[in-house]
């Protein structure tokens, strides 16, 4: 009589016109369902896991990280929809629980996605990361964020259109407003593309020294919106990205060797002889120095108080101290040679020949009384002129 009445009081007893009885099954199915699902992912995490531990296993690994970021709460949520699929719901609710299945599926998906995203992403930056330095850094997590933002927007977008929200306008409007976002930040957003250029074409890198317009120094760091620089006086300047990119760079960290060209001046009373000698000296003085390679000494031309001669020579090591070395090894060897052969540097100087006037003679000299008398007849024609009062 007891199961009779127990029997009765499930069938009988009904909730949104579904009895009892049917909504215990459902339960219990969730129940299950959830168990078996919790069951099948913890034991493919674990040979996926087992296979990563091998050698060159790198996509097993990939696949365990993704799988573990399977969400428990929307696994119940999918569980507890199977259950609810032996019921007999109305329309209504059926066309409602279609809806959540789609919402509970893509938003698994993007977990699944999301966490695929980064561990590629990190593991392509970490096999540069040593030949890029920090400017990976702003390089992956500009990328990142991008990545996120394009995935989490595509699966807002599928959950609007899935619940009937006309989703053509809302991007039309969304357009609309990151326009204007755009125009009021356009200056931050260029300093932002600016920096993915810099990581992407990397003029330059942290270590380096550069020369930008009149600045001078060494890039300490290049972040999403300024690259900072230790000038050789010991200060830093902070220049924005877009100012860097849009200034001519000088990068001298990857200079390999360096071309000199200086010249200097001989005075007017050189000879031909001691002219002929001096590119052979300059040549011999230059070879002598270790690193670097002699191209060419010639006597250029005739200045205005000089003569000019130009050299070439090329210094075999990118050092800026070394260079300064040997240029001055070759000033001093230069002056030594040529007081030797008797030739003297010349400077900016200009030489005036003034010559004397002659003395004139009595012949040359004008007449006293003859200058008083035509002083004398020009007054008396003035006072007999017409025009005269």
């Amino acid at each position: 009589m007891s199961l009779t009445v127990l029997d009765a009081f499930f069938t009988d007893t009904k909730f949104l016109q579904i009895s009892l009885a049917n909504w215990l099954l459902a339960i219990v199915v969730a129940i299950v369902v959830f168990l078996v699902a919790r069951f099948v992912i913890s034991f493919v995490r674990r040979r996926l896991r087992a296979m990563a531990s091998l050698p060159n296993a790198h996509v097993s690994a990939i696949v365990a990280d993704v799988v573990s970021k399977t969400s428990n709460t929307l696994l119940a949520l999918a569980a507890l929809l199977i259950g609810m699929g032996v019921l007999d719901l109305p329309q209504r609710w059926a066309t409602r629980l279609g809806s959540l299945w789609f919402v509970v599926a893509i938003l698994q998906i993007a977990l699944w996605a999301h966490q695929a995203i980064l561990l590629a992403m990190h593991s392509y930056f970490r096999r540069h990361a040593s030949v890029q330095g920090n400017q990976l850094t702003a390089l992956a997590a500009l990328s990142v964020w991008a990545a996120k933002v394009l995935l989490w927007g595509i699966v807002l977008l599928a959950m609007l259109s899935n619940m009937g929200v006309n989703i053509t306008a809302f991007v039309a409007s969304l357009g609309v407003g990151g326009i204007a976002v755009a125009l009021a930040v356009q200056n931050i957003l260029g300093d932002l593309f600016a920096s993915l250029s810099i990581a992407v074409d990397k003029p330059f890198e942290v270590g380096d020294f550069i020369v930008v317009g009149s600045l001078a120094g060494t890039v300490e760091h290049v972040g999403l919106k300024t690259t900072r620089i230790r000038s050789l006086g010991g200060e830093q300047i902070v220049m924005s990205n877009a100012s860097m990119l849009s200034a001519t760079i000088q990068n001298y960290k990857r200079l390999q060797e360096r071309r000199i060209v200086f010249q200097f001046s001989l005075t007017h009373d050189c000879s031909p002889a001691q002219a002929r000698q001096v590119p052979r000296i300059v040549e011999q003085i230059v070879k002598q120095q270790e690193r670097t390679r002699f191209d060419r000494a010639h006597f250029k031309g005739f200045g205005e108080s000089f003569l000019d001669f130009e050299v070439v020579y090329i210094v075999l090591d990118p050092g800026y101290n070394v260079y300064m070395d040997i240029q001055q090894a070759i000033n001093i060897g230069m002056m030594e040679s040529f007081a030797d052969l008797g030739v003297r540097f010349a400077f900016p100087a200009r030489t005036l020949y003034v010559a004397s006037l002659p003395e004139p003679g009595p012949e040359t000299r004008p007449s006293a009384v003859g200058s008083a008398g035509r002083r004398s007849q020009a007054a008396n024609g003035d006072a007999h002129s017409p025009g005269a009062a």
